[in-house]
């Protein structure tokens, strides 16, 4: 064969393997080897958040023996690079001849035909995959330094990243591990919540930060045993701003990616509660101090701190919200969270639709609590880049247990139960 011939590979290469190898073989024998290395918003739209970055991906594949080039495909799709590039030959493995890839696969075939190439589809290598290597990894599992780094990447990769709270391990684990897949779409919790709420409730006591930081640290310490994937900590206020470098400092150490601070003072009252009363909303200048004073306390640059904005919360007008804001970007924080307790997106779509176009836009965060009919993809519109589904699992799994065990007095027996609940081995296999 003549070496001029282009022949094109797509790779998400996240983690190499012989297989990949095979291909690549297969592929020089046709010609110069250009790899399309698949970006993480590609990767993430039909199977798992790689383990590595794009940059660390490009740096390992270039170097492999059969390949020339490495450009990036930002899409599952290979169509728009391949009509950029031509190749006389597209290689494949024919595992995609089912599954999720089919549809790519197809369109593959019509494009080649354009310029009559051809699509190579060397022998799936048996007993080897990518995903059954990476669920080992991720048992052994990760550093606080690649855990740190992951939200960032998530926010540069995904239209929007979504957040699941959780209370202990094993809530972890159900974040870590439930997908859904829908019309050739990949869906997956990109990232956990640790709530003061529910870190309260979840131990019998009241959200007023009953609970002190080193506990609630102890309990993400455990979270992290099982798990791999990032974290936003929720520090209500912050407490006294003295005591701020320590909690930053404690929680970059752990792990965790971002912490949420809240701009009321005094004793915590939950934002839901309908009566506000004394509850006092800190002032700009002060909350400026509290958020320099956080970012300043921080290692990694990956490290977020993210200011929530109870204006809504205790009545104030949408332009409050939006002066704060402003401040809050000019004293360096990375993200700024809108919070409401109205039934309606409305005033906070009003918020995001002045806030994004002055020049201290953040990236914004939402928490659909009380607006539970908002889609997802509505945040999106709206300009909003993460959304957190703030206290979902603890209240659902209060809701099933309270049912069970009235179930257990009512008939003497467990056995009505056993249709309702998780079977013994579901719950065996999960903590395998």
């Amino acid at each position: 064969m003549k070496k001029k011939n282009l022949v094109y590979v797509g790779l998400a290469a996240d983690i190499i393997h012989n297989g990949h190898i095979n291909i690549l073989k297969v592929a020089s024998r046709y010609g110069t080897v250009v790899v399309g290395l698949l970006t993480d918003k590609a990767i993430s739209s039909y199977k798992r958040f790689p383990l590595l970055s794009y940059k660390q991906r490009y740096l390992i594949v270039k170097n492999l023996k059969y390949v020339s080039r490495v450009v990036p495909q930002t899409s599952a799709d290979y169509t728009y690079n391949l009509n950029l590039l031509k190749p006389k030959y597209v290689v494949h493995g024919d595992d995609w001849k089912q599954g999720i890839n089919k549809k790519n696969r197809q369109k593959v075939i019509l494009t080649l035909k354009k310029w009559s190439g051809k699509l190579i589809e060397p022998k799936y290598t048996q007993n080897i995959s990518s995903s059954e290597i990476k669920q080992k990894i991720k048992k052994i599992g990760t550093t606080s330094e690649i855990r740190i780094s992951k939200l960032r990447r998530l926010m540069n990769s995904k239209d929007i990243v979504r957040v699941l709270e959780c209370h202990n391990p094993i809530t972890g684990l159900i974040v870590e591990n439930i997908t859904y897949s829908e019309k050739n779409k990949f869906n997956e919790f990109d990232c956990m919540w640790s709530s003061s709420l529910t870190d309260s409730v979840s131990r019998g006591m009241p959200d007023n930060q009953s609970v002190d930081y080193s506990t609630r640290i102890h309990g993400v310490n455990d979270i992290f045993n099982v798990t791999t994937k990032p974290l936003i900590f929720d520090i209500d206020n912050g407490g006294q701003i003295e005591h701020l470098p320590n909690v930053v400092k404690k929680l970059e150490r752990a792990g965790v990616s971002a912490l949420i601070m809240e701009d009321k003072v005094g004793l915590k009252k939950n934002s839901l509660f309908s009566d506000q009363k004394n509850v006092r909303q800190d002032s700009i200048s002060s909350f400026c101090k509290k958020i320099i004073k956080a970012k300043n306390s921080t290692l990694s640059d990956d490290f977020f701190v993210i200011s929530r904005i109870e204006s809504l919360i205790l009545g104030k007008s949408v332009n409050d919200a939006l002066k704060r804001a402003i401040a809050y970007s000019k004293a360096g924080t990375d993200c700024i969270m809108i919070h409401s307790k109205e039934k309606s997106p409305k005033q906070i779509f009003e918020f995001s639709k002045k806030f994004l176009k002055t020049k201290f836009a953040r990236p914004l965060v939402a928490v659909p609590s009380t607006y539970s009919k908002t889609y997802e993809k509505e945040l999106i519109i709206n300009g909003f880049s993460i959304v957190i589904y703030a206290n979902h699992l603890l209240r659902s799994s209060y809701f099933s247990m309270v049912n069970t065990a009235k179930k257990i007095l009512k008939n003497k027996r467990s056995y009505e139960t056993e249709k309702s609940i998780s079977s013994l081995n579901e719950i065996l296999e999960l903590i395998k």
